[in-house]
């Protein structure tokens, strides 16, 4: 196990990135992907110690935290707090949308070099340009667009950091930007025809045994003063994320069913655009990940992917581990950030592995 100076260092990289990355924008487990149904076991089952995951239990008590769940071989090992209400999930979305274009990319409905152009996305005055509306579909997944206009569901940090309209060509800067997260939203329902919580409901949550998943529970937020494209936000619970997580972890295998294309899985989750240098993290489409040679994943050991939601909300899943991992907080009224601790007891969690 790692001292605890080595997991405040590694806490402290990932919360330094997550803050960078965030400032810029916004009962148990299938076995192996063969059961609708969640398998519950003790931590010592799959290679954990129950004594130092009761330290993990104690932090998310002290920190507010509403649900963590972990799983291991696909087994539900670590399992506390609220697991089954569902909770806003704030830019962990984007992974959800990111695994419907995969679906729809492999049936021909969608092409990812199709430009604004050619799909007649705009938006409100000031209208896009010319050049940006050369902008691709690729270039919007990996947040690449170079398309700078308002848009709905940004923070202030966002607004403040929003690089000035032209200022850099489609494809040659990373900037993560809602702008191109709902207007990938709005090109989705277009292309497809469907809606994108009712396609999500019978693409992935129905057929992977999601239990709490309720489309009635998901919105769009519309700020029509700002732009024409909405954010669609999704409301899951700890358990049905987890079973999201491990539909990445399998390649998209549940079941004996294909639900996302392995290609895809693979294909989102390479790293596109380092946006963190001291900490390596990267953007996929969609997906923030850890990659071979990157401080987090010589520090964890292992490489992988995850995305945040305000920093707090996570969803991680590192297959050099066979590991996934879900924390939830209750931001549906006034809350409090609890900062780094989060991700210490992420770390925390990794760290209760016994040794061999």
């Amino acid at each position: 196990m790692k001292d605890s100076r080595t997991l405040s260092a590694i806490a402290a990289l990932l919360v330094l990135a997550g803050i960078v990355l965030l400032a810029c924008s916004e009962s148990p487990t299938s076995t192996g992907g063969d059961s609708d149904a969640l398998v519950y076991v003790t931590p010592e089952d799959v290679g954990y110690s129950s004594e130092a995951l009761e330290e993990a239990e104690e932090a998310l008590e002290a920190a507010g935290f509403a649900a963590m769940m972990a799983l291991c071989d696909g087994k539900v090992f670590f399992s506390w707090g609220n697991a089954t209400r569902n909770f806003k999930c704030h830019s962990i979305r984007k992974p959800f949308l990111s695994a419907l274009y995969g679906i729809h990319v492999e049936e021909g409905h969608i092409d990812l070099d199709d430009n604004l152009a050619d799909l007649g996305i705009d938006d409100i005055p000031p209208s896009l340009t010319a050049a940006e509306k050369e902008a691709t579909v690729r270039h919007l997944l990996k947040s690449r667009s170079g398309v700078y206009h308002e848009a709905a569901a940004e923070t202030q940090e966002a607004i403040d950091l929003r690089p000035d309209r032209g200022s850099h060509e489609p494809g040659t800067f990373f900037y993560y930007n809602n702008w191109d997260f709902n207007a990938l939203g709005t090109i989705f329902e277009q292309e497809t025809g469907t809606g994108i919580f009712e396609e999500f409901e019978s693409q992935i949550a129905d057929p992977i045994g999601m239990e709490d998943f309720s489309v009635d529970s998901c919105y769009y937020q519309y700020e029509m003063e700002k732009s024409s494209h909405p954010a669609y936000h999704f409301r899951m619970s700890a358990r049905d994320m987890a079973r999201f997580g491990l539909l990445y972890l399998n390649d998209g295998m549940h079941a004996g069913r294909q639900i996302v294309p392995a290609a895809w899985i693979a294909e989102s989750t390479t790293p596109y655009s380092v946006y963190h240098a001291e900490t390596g993290l990267s953007y996929g489409y969609m997906w923030v990940v850890f990659a071979e040679g990157s401080a987090v994943a010589d520090m964890i050991g292992a490489e992988g992917f995850f995305h945040a939601g305000v920093g707090i909300h996570v969803l991680m899943v590192i297959p050099d581990l066979d590991l996934v991992m879900v924390q939830r907080y209750d931001t549906d009224g006034p809350w409090e950030d609890p900062g780094e601790v989060g991700m210490q007891i992420g770390l925390m969690i990794i760290d209760a592995r016994i040794d061999e």
